[in-house]
């Protein structure tokens, strides 16, 4: 990790700075690190790193242990379940009240980042489609009226990137990832919330029956029952 200036905006640099080190896993998974340590590394004091630990801990990517420092903790597959089956819990109501609420800056917005993810998938830039991805998704729950989610969500989807795997080429391509999406906007953008909600509910459910089986080994069916979550039972 790169050692950070001090600025006012010193807490917002080492939260970003150690989540893409655990990401990345720069800091390996199951490791131990002293609070000292980290922030020697970045160049900082004790106090900005402690509380950027302190969300990571709340988002399940670390965990302090006393007298002994923080744990980077590995993702498991029984997390990527509890991952999903929160998304399917929390996305849909946000996306159907988000589109009774759309203004017009929302929605170039929301476009804003179709395009980008459009083009980046054009490109086989697989990094930055995710990066719109995550932002389209974002726009939408904060069009929601609650920030709060947005971040809880976003956490979320930290676990998953944390574990490192993706469905891009592996069960689908980069295009039928964009399609999902453009299937979610064109419901927002023609003010239909429950199409809207439905639409983001299908996409979030093939991610996980995807990503599950392709963890788990399987033959392409979800290994865990999620239809509690997703609303209708589409497992088996």
């Amino acid at each position: 990790m790169k050692r950070l200036p001090e600025t006012a905006s010193v807490n917002a640099q080492v939260l970003s700075s150690l989540r893409a080190a655990v990401i990345t896993g720069e800091l390996a998974p199951g490791s131990l690190y002293s609070v000292q340590t980290l922030a020697d590394q970045l160049g900082v004091s004790r106090t900005p790193v402690r509380e950027a630990l302190i969300k990571l801990a709340q988002q399940g990517m670390v965990r302090f242990e006393r007298n002994r420092g923080v744990r980077v903790l590995l993702t498991s597959l029984h997390d990527l379940e509890e991952v999903f089956a929160l998304r399917l819990l929390l996305e849909p109501p946000a996306v159907r009240r988000a589109v009774t609420r759309l203004d017009a800056a929302h929605r170039r917005e929301l476009r804003r980042m179709f395009t980008q993810m459009e083009k980046a998938a054009k490109a086989d830039d697989e990094f930055t489609m995710f990066e719109h991805d995550r932002r389209f998704h974002r726009a939408l729950l904060e069009a929601a009226g609650n920030a709060r989610l947005a971040a809880f969500v976003d956490g979320l989807r930290d676990m998953v990137l944390r574990r490192g795997v993706s469905t891009a080429r592996e069960s689908r391509s980069l295009d039928d990832i964009v399609d999902e999406h453009r299937a979610i906007l064109e419901l927002a953008e023609g003010g239909d919330a429950e199409g809207a909600a439905e639409a983001m509910r299908a996409h979030i459910h093939h991610t996980a029956e995807l990503l599950i089986a392709q963890e788990a080994g399987t033959d392409g069916a979800l290994v865990v029952d999620l239809s509690w979550a997703a609303g209708r039972a589409t497992t088996r």
